[in-house]
């Protein structure tokens, strides 16, 4: 069953809607894997990341002028925003840096895992490569840790976007207890291949471009282990869930004055309309734009999402 991971392009029907989605391989260039021991020491601690750059002007520094910092969501890595990403260096010329938030692709394993554990490694990254004025772009958990980062450091970037989340305590959908539930499975039973694999995490969801970004994160058997077993600590993830579900800061602690853009998919119930006001207590300047898609809005529909997000851009720059 090779075919699970091979780069997979496919065109879904969803009631008369199609889909285009992108999934990509789990073969990684130039970073090298290591899998770190649950630790809690800042000093050794290193983000894995990719780095896209514009390659007509490139020269080595450029990349630190005015970058994009983008954070995938909950079991997502970064890989997941390739595709975007390449089409955001094209049209603005600004480098862009994918992050793997801790617990998540090849990024150390360490507790606790909370929004405000995940700001500061991202306020740490943006010091460490001495990053001059990012755009943070973030997808649902990912969102929220752009959020908190504007919140807490606002001198360190110049605006946020926050993909299919708001600054609320909310439920998350209970398809994330549901996945883990599938991975422990999976982990405990013999199983000898994907399709195997593939049959468990079929009884708790049903759409295949889903189970193919979750399997992003399954580790073939090796010479040294001959288990499946998941790239990401199930365990720190499975009781970091009410955590995710929460937001650090309440109205009227603190307040990000520079531009935000909050965007949400159309059938996505995260950033529900009765949670708009609170956006405007945190982020004063926030602009809300709705694309019509779910909760994984980016692979559903980059087209839209994209042109959101230059009309963003390009409207700052005329301020």
């Amino acid at each position: 069953m090779r075919a699970l991971y091979r780069p997979i392009s496919r065109t879904i029907q969803t009631s008369g809607i199609t889909i285009q989605r992108c999934l990509y391989s789990t073969h990684h260039h130039h970073h090298h894997h290591h899998h770190p021991h649950p630790h809690s020491s800042k000093a050794d601690f290193k983000m894995s990341y990719s780095l896209h750059h514009p390659h007509s002007n490139y020269k080595h520094g450029s990349e630190k002028h005015e970058p994009i910092i983008f954070m995938h969501g909950l079991f997502g890595s970064k890989m997941n925003n390739r595709g975007i990403s390449k089409m955001f260096v094209k049209e603005l010329g600004r480098s862009i840096f994918a992050l793997d938030l801790r617990n998540h692709g090849e990024s150390p394993h360490i507790t606790p895992h909370t929004y405000t554990a995940m700001a500061e490694d991202v306020e740490h990254f943006i010091k460490d490569h001495k990053l001059e004025n990012p755009t943070l772009i973030g997808h649902s958990m990912g969102a929220k840790v752009a959020m908190a980062v504007a919140l807490r450091s606002p001198d360190l970037i110049q605006d946020i976007i926050a993909v299919d989340n708001a600054p609320v305590n909310a439920q998350l959908g209970r398809q994330f207890g549901q996945y883990l539930q599938a991975m422990s499975r999976i982990e405990a039973t013999p199983i000898v291949n994907t399709k195997e694999a593939d049959e468990i995490l079929a009884a708790y969801e049903p759409s295949l471009p889903i189970r193919q970004f979750l399997f992003t994160n399954l580790l073939k058997p090796t010479k040294s282990d001959d288990r499946f077993r998941w790239r990401i600590p199930i365990k720190i993830l499975g009781n970091a869930l009410d955590e995710m579900a929460a937001f650090p800061f309440t109205p009227g602690e603190k307040v990000f004055t520079k531009p935000a853009l909050f965007v949400r998919g159309t059938t996505s119930k995260y950033v529900a309309d009765e949670t708009i006001p609170l956006i405007g207590e945190f982020f004063p300047r926030f602009q809300l734009k709705d694309v019509e898609a779910g909760h994984w809005l980016i692979s559903e529909n980059p087209e839209e999402f994209k042109n959101v997000c230059l009309e963003f851009f390009r409207r700052e720059k005329e301020e």
